[in-house]
């Protein structure tokens, strides 16, 4: 069991040297399906992608005046958590948000400063809220992006929004969706790591619980005792306990900024920690690809680390 350990090791560190970016590429318009799938589904990587998504209305239309005027009155999900950590490790917890049901105009007065709450509050329910809870906004965009469908051979599984403060974070994770992020407003920060950094990423199992916030403001956080516990990571790229996890020092974070007008493409099962600006915009579709040959064989590596210990 050692052996495939070093080898898994071995084949991790080999990846970045062989085909991985030490940096994210641009391209600069939009490209040929095929040649997308060739240069960048098929193998894996990721890349932002310019002029993707510039005839989109909602570039110039999703300013506060026109989103209160068009879904003002519409009652949304919101995630509400004390320090903008949802879904994520909490001592021994893994603690999601307080779905909150409010009218999109409230979200934006506590975004604005215009009203004082206590927490961090971020649209990001992901159900295609877009398509199902602010179907008035999907006009300004498109329902699907034809050159992925065209080269995934499918329509998205999910359109969704975002909408959030600052200090709203999203915690390291991984998805088995392929991921077009689009930034229509401010800019979102990533940390990203391949899948072939898995025996480098480690992983617990944990007790699921959920933020509540009590009448004085204060949050306290409630087991959920009848579910199943969670397997999550509890490193903090940001600040890595390397005491704790010392095999994270040989995972390689690529960082990517993704502005207004900009589009990431993230690839399925690429680890991703995501910061923003405050009051940032973005619509992201998911192509949900779990039975694809892709799919299958990083999920053998993903076997391969747990039964190595490689967590």
């Amino acid at each position: 069991m050692e052996y495939v350990k070093e080898r898994l090791t071995e084949f991790s560190l080999e990846a970045h040297d062989l085909y991985l970016n030490q940096s994210v590429p641009y391209l600069e318009e939009p490209p040929d399906p095929l040649q997308f799938y060739r240069d960048w589904i098929g193998p894996n990587k990721p890349c932002v992608i310019r002029n993707a998504f510039s005839h989109w209305p909602a570039l110039s239309r999703w300013t506060p005046e026109y989103l209160r005027e068009k879904v003002g009155s519409k009652v949304i999900s919101v995630a509400v958590t004390p320090n903008g950590y949802a879904d994520a490790i909490s001592g021994d917890r893994f603690v999601m948000p307080e779905e909150r049901r409010m009218s999109f105009s409230s979200v934006l007065d506590i975004i604005e400063g215009k009203v004082d709450k206590s927490g961090v509050f971020y649209v990001q329910k992901q159900c295609s809220n877009l398509l199902e809870e602010l179907p008035e906004l999907a006009d300004d965009v498109e329902p699907h992006v034809p050159w992925m469908s065209s080269a995934l051979g499918k329509f998205p599984d999910a359109v969704n929004f975002w909408l959030g403060e600052a200090n709203a974070i999203t915690s390291m994770h991984k998805d088995h969706y392929e991921n077009l992020y689009c930034v229509v407003s401010g800019e979102k920060n990533f940390i990203l790591l391949p899948p072939t950094d898995r025996p480098f990423i480690p992983y617990g199992v944990y007790q699921p619980a959920v933020y509540c916030q009590k009448d004085d403001g204060e949050f306290e956080v409630i087991d959920q005792s009848d579910s199943e516990k969670v397997p999550w990571i509890p490193v903090d790229p940001l600040d890595p306990d390397l005491e704790r996890y010392p095999q994270y020092q040989c995972a390689r974070p690529v960082h990517c900024r993704v502005k207004a007008g900009e589009m990431l493409y993230l690839p399925s099962l690429w680890f991703h920690h995501v910061q923003q600006s405050h009051g940032c915009i973005a619509v992201n579709f998911w192509y949900d690809m779990e039975y694809d040959i892709k799919y299958n064989y990083f999920q053998l590596l993903e076997t391969l680390s747990e039964v190595t210990g490689s967590t």
